[in-house]
Parts: C-alpha cells; sequence; structure tokens
C-alpha cells in the first residue's frame, strides 16, 4: 500500500538531552533505532538527514520573545526563566538546548517537505511530537512545538485541510492551542482525561473556536481503559471526523505512552493495541489523502519494554512491510539492551493481545465510562460537521 516511504534521522537529534534521571531520555529514541534496523524495518526505507529550523520557521508558531528566551539558556543554562517554562522541573534548561530543539523541528520540517515534494508518500520522525511546546512558553518536556511548525509550514505550501491526529496519553495542547480558531487545521487528540492526567486540558466542550467549530476533537478516556475500549473510542470518532472534513493530508504524533506498562499514565493499552492504530491511520491516509502522511513520536517512559517495539511497528506498518506480531526480538538487539541497559529486553513483538474494536454505531452502552466518553465528544463535535451523534440502537 506504500509507495516511497522516508525516514528522518541523524545521530545528533539525541542532543535533546534534558540530562541524568529525566523520562524523556534519548536512549528511547536509540533502542528504537536499533531495533528497527536489526528487524529489517528500514529496509527499502530512504533515510533523510534533517537540518535545523531556522529562526523564520520556529517563530511561525513561536513568539520571538520565547525564542530569545530559550537562546538565552541554551547558551547559559543558569538564565531560568519560570515565567515562560524553561528551567522547571519539566523543562530543565541544557546548554545547546536551542540547536537541539531546533532540529527536532528541522526533523519533522524534513519529513513534511518531502512527503508535500512528492519524493515520498509517508514520513517518520521518531524523535519528534513534542505536542507541547506553547506558543510562548516550554511545557512538558517541549521546548519547540517541531508539529505546530510542520503544521504551519504546510499551510504556506498551500494545503487547505490538515487532519492531525494525536494518539499521545496526553492531551495534544500546544498544537490545539496553535490552530484553535484555523478552520484548516482539524485537531483531533485521544488521551486520558484530563481529570487525571497533565495538562488537565482536552475535554470534548474543547471544539475550536468561533470560526472553526468542531475542527477541535477530543477524546477523553477514564484512567485504567485498555485496547478493547481505546480502539473502539478511536474508531467511533476518528474516521468518522476525517470523511466530513476530507484532508488533504494527515499528520500524526506516535507517543506510545498509553501503555499498561508507563510509569507515568494510566491507561492499559498494549503494544497490540497500539499496532493497530498505526495501521488505521495508515489506512486513513491512502482513503482521504492518497496516501500522504507525515508520522512523528512523542511521549513513552518505557524505555525498553514499549518504545522500541512500539516505533518499529510504526516504521514497519509505513514501510508497508508490517511485522507478525509474534515475530522474536533478534539476538543482536537483547545482546545490545543487555549490554546498554543492564536488563532483559522483550522476547517477541507482541505483548499477547488480540484487541479488536466493536462497531459504537452497531449499539452503546450510556453507563459504560468509554461509551460516555465517547458520546461526550459526538455530541459536542458532531453536529458542527453534519454528524449524528446519537446512534441507534442502543444496547
Amino acid at each position: 500500500m506504500s509507495e516511497g516511504v522516508a525516514l528522518v534521522w541523524d545521530e545528533a537529534l539525541r542532543a535533546y538531552d534534558f540530562g541524568p534521571g529525566h523520562p524523556l531520555a534519548p536512549v528511547r529514541v536509540q533502542l528504537a533505532m536499533r531495533l528497527a534496523h536489526d528487524m529489517g524495518a528500514l529496509d527499502g526505507v530512504t533515510l533523510l538527514t534533517p537540518g535545523r529550523a531556522s529562526a523564520d520557521e520556529i517563530a511561525a508558531v513561536h513568539s520571538i520573545d520565547y525564542i530569545d528566551a530559550v537562546r538565552r539558556a541554551s547558551v547559559d543554562p543558569s538564565a531560568i526563566d519560570i515565567p515562560r517554562g524553561i528551567g522547571t522541573a519539566d523543562d530543565p534548561s541544557f546548554a545547546g538546548m536551542h540547536e537541539a530543539a531546533a532540529l527536532i523541528a528541522g526533523a519533522t520540517l524534513t519529513a513534511a517537505r518531502a512527503v508535500e515534494s512528492g519524493r515520498v508518500q509517508h514520513a517518520i520522525n521518531i524523535a519528534g511530537g513534542l505536542h507541547h511546546a506553547m506558543p510562548s512558553a516550554a511545557s512538558g518536556f517541549c521546548i519547540y512545538n517541531d508539529i505546530g511548525i510542520a503544521l504551519a509550514w504546510l499551510l504556506d505550501a498551500g494545503f487547505q485541510r490538515i487532519a492531525y491526529i494525536d494518539v499521545d496519553v496526553h492531551h495534544g495542547d500546544g498544537v490545539q492551542k496553535m490552530f484553535y480558531d484555523d478552520p484548516r487545521v482539524t485537531t483531533i487528540s485521544i488521551h486520558e482525561s484530563p481529570l487525571s492526567l497533565f495538562p488537565g486540558t482536552g475535554f470534548p466542550h474543547e471544539i475550536g473556536g468561533s470560526g472553526a467549530l468542531g475542527t477541535a476533537v477530543n477524546i477523553a478516556l477514564p484512567a485504567g481503559t485498555g485496547d478493547q475500549g481505546w480502539l473502539r473510542a478511536f474508531h467511533a470518532v476518528v474516521p468518522q471526523v476525517l470523511e466530513a472534513f476530507q484532508p488533504q493530508i494527515i499528520v500524526s504524533q506516535h507517543g506510545c505512552d498509553s501503555h499498561i506498562d508507563d510509569p507515568l499514565a494510566h491507561l492499559a493499552l498494549t503494544v497490540d493495541g497500539q499496532r493497530m492504530s498505526y495501521e488505521a491511520i495508515h489506512r486513513w491516509a491512502h482513503r482521504f489523502c492518497e496516501g500522504r502522511w507525515i508520522a512523528v513520536g512523542g511521549g513513552g517512559y518505557e524505555w525498553v519494554d514499549v518504545v522500541p517495539r512500539a516505533w518499529t511497528h510504526l516504521i514497519a506498518e509505513a514501510a508497508g512491510t508490517p511485522i507478525d506480531p509474534s515475530t522474536q526480538t533478534p539476538d543482536s538487539f537483547r545482546a545490545y539492551v543487555v549490554e546498554l541497559m543492564g536488563r532483559p529486553a522483550p522476547a517477541t513483538m507482541t505483548d499477547g493481545g488480540n484487541p479488536w474494536a466493536k462497531p459504537f454505531d452497531q449499539g452503546f452502552d450510556p453507563g459504560n465510562p468509554v461509551d460516555a466518553a465517547v458520546l461526550a465528544t459526538r455530541e459536542a463535535v458532531f453536529p458542527h460537521l453534519g454528524l449524528v451523534a446519537d446512534p441507534d440502537p442502543w444496547f
């Protein structure tokens, strides 16, 4: 199904490093790249080398004052700026911070340019996905919002309908804020309820500004939701929104911190459920926008057991060579993990799950917390898109 796939990578992307003990450790991307290589997932994939995003490209979504503050802290990490989120526990200053964050943004821009030009259909930057960065502040481990920068570039390049899909366990708040009033971008985020998780936004009633009602879509799921409920919610909202919006390109964020083993959140997906979301987005890219698809990484804080397998599945899915979940991880990768991390790696590419999504339109239970969350989103958004929110029959 795929025709031309690129992966943007450079070892220099690992310089985005908040230091020892920080959850967003670059080793997780290092391990993902190693597993993808050892599994053969990079075979036939074009590797692209990024350059840094320019000041003008960053300024498309970030204020000049904020960029200047990042530059100051990049030269002198003691020059913290708490009102702008720089030097906090989540976003500690580090030498070279501006350059490292600009390279992450540049990598996502490289992916966007590759797809926009027609050189490839799909392009991936697993080091990207910094969706919490705000126009004038760092937030949630994110300095520059590489996704927002790429979306702004795509709009300038002539796209009129862009769908952004965010499957990270945390609400994609920074991206939503940047495009809340822009009817050309629909932002779809499926995440743990803001009642129990950072950043405290992403309620169903957040549906876009006055000129863009229905273009912000938030599916807020209760803590403990697993594969079955998550996939049911995903399929009960996202394809219908895409059908109504008719995007010309899909940009997706693939934080894998929705996993049951992630230490920073409370959903209960397996790698198998996450893999099925990648399959769905891939299908939708071909169904709705002639295959144009840009995928980025995001959160994920179980560095060994989850992130490498999730993003290797993502790369392989985009490349049109999906990996059988029962496949064993290579001996070379397992030896590398023991040497580098001092712990064993997963033996296979599956958690043993076999999830499926029961169609919402075949009946739902308003007393079920997941179904209630789905209905809240549909009732808030669907009328603005000319869609029916409350299907029949009931359970």
